[in-house]
């Protein structure tokens, strides 16, 4: 493993953290709390772009000379953002709308060195098959729609409704390890010996 402490993942996101080390990398996690109201009219790439940029700032004002890694994930259908369900009759209504219809799974990082800010996103397109009633409520049983953007996790039990996707898998997930990688290269970020 590569000893790094200078790399910060400003979230306490369990499948962030996963995806992460993955990279097989030595970092810190440190939660950013920050204000996450916003205009979500404003559209899903403004939305988790802003936000990973919030999260990435509220850490890195403590911690210049270190990596800062902030990101966002957002579900969005005919361009209308759904968040997390807070209730059952949420996460059904919602994947009933996803049933048989293709959604972007929009997520936004930020990462912030020394002044520098490096701030994009990716676009994941996930195509649902038709989901029963009965699939729905097994589902929404299992209690896994409840802490999920778009009220389903694919790494998950979520994967069984997943016909087709089209983009990065790690981003749909919660971060684009591997555009993520390039990008930290770009501020100077030490390649990996892979």
């Amino acid at each position: 493993m590569i000893s790094l402490s200078n790399l910060i993942l400003a979230s306490s996101s369990p499948r962030r953290k996963m995806l992460l080390q993955q990279l097989h990398l030595d970092f810190s996690i440190i939660h950013s709390n920050v204000d996450e109201s916003i205009d979500r009219m404003k559209g899903p790439e403004y939305v988790v772009t802003e936000l990973a940029a919030r999260k990435a700032r509220a850490v890195a004002s403590d911690y210049h000379s270190s990596y800062v890694i902030g990101s966002d994930t957002v579900v969005a259908l005919d361009g209308h953002i759904l968040e997390k369900p807070k209730d059952e009759e949420e996460a059904k209504k919602m994947l009933s709308q996803l049933s048989g219809k293709t959604h972007s799974v929009f997520t936004g990082v930020a990462i912030i060195i020394e002044g520098q800010q490096e701030v994009f996103y990716e676009k994941t397109d996930v195509t649902f098959w038709e989901l029963t009633e009965q699939e729905i409520l097994n589902y929404i049983e299992t209690g896994e729609p409840y802490d999920k953007a778009g009220g389903y996790g694919i790494q998950a039990l979520g994967a069984l409704f997943v016909k087709e996707i089209k983009g990065d898998y790690a981003s749909v997930v919660g971060l684009p390890i591997s555009k993520l990688y390039r990008k930290l290269k770009k501020l100077g970020f030490p390649s990996l010996r892979v």
